[in-house]
């Protein structure tokens, strides 16, 4: 993967906002809304790309199980190479937050760890060059010029999740064109595959990515150890392209 892709995608101002189901005892029910936002950072030193996610369970599951999620990743706006992360999650009364601040000079990350008891553990240590964390890696996957591949070609690439790399292949399968919530899309097709059995199955784990300037994710298909989902596109808003 080129370290350096050229980011003629994904601008400050995009709003993409979906519906992620959740396979439970066999039916497919609408969980939780997953939105994901780029805005505009100043610091000091440069100007960045703020890419924001957050999940958050349907208020009528809360009960049940209440899901508050905020992942973000502040990336250079000309090729989406991160600089910080932040991740800050409450899933069902599990806590936890994480940041990485990057050294792309040497390599090294700087995290720091919050728990529930507010216990923070401060920890470096060394990624592969090209490294990135899971958002910015789902942006970064919209680089790639899926014109010139061919059917069977493979990109592979590593991510690092809770202080550890993993490696991640993604396989394009074709075009094929979907209807979405925001009409028929002629899509590129993906499946994904990770090295560290969180996506379960060959083929199972599949992304639609309209096959235009923008490459947004409109659909998602997801086999995972606890079960089976779905993220399905609801809005887009400030494309690019």
């Amino acid at each position: 993967m080129s370290l350096h892709a050229q980011n003629n995608a994904v601008a400050a101002g995009e709003k993409l906002t979906y519906t992620a189901s959740y396979n439970m005892s066999g039916i497919l029910t609408e969980l939780a809304q997953v939105t994901m936002e780029t805005s505009t950072v100043k610091t000091s030193k440069a100007t960045l790309l703020r890419l924001k996610c957050t999940a958050s369970t349907y208020s009528k599951w809360d009960n049940f199980f209440k899901i508050v999620d905020l992942y973000e990743s502040y990336v250079n706006p000309n090729n989406l190479i991160p600089y910080l992360y932040k991740r800050d999650i409450n899933e069902g009364g599990y806590y936890k937050f994480m940041k990485y601040t990057y050294d792309h000079k040497t390599n090294t990350i700087k995290s720091l760890q919050r728990k529930k008891n507010n216990k923070e553990e401060n920890k470096s240590f060394t990624i592969h060059s090209g490294t990135k964390d899971i958002v910015s890696t789902l942006y970064n996957i919209r680089l790639f010029d899926y014109k010139s591949m061919s059917i069977g070609s493979k990109k592979s690439f590593t991510i690092v999740f809770d202080r550890e790399e993993v490696n991640a292949q993604i396989t394009y399968l074709g075009k094929e064109t979907i209807g979405t919530n925001i009409g028929k899309k002629e899509c590129y097709k993906l499946a994904i595959s990770s090295s560290d059995d969180v996506l379960q199955g060959k083929n199972n784990n599949l992304l639609w990515l309209t096959a235009d300037e923008n490459k947004i994710i409109v659909y998602g298909k997801f086999k995972i150890p606890v079960g089976t989902g779905e993220l399905k596109l609801k809005s887009a808003e400030g494309l690019k392209n």
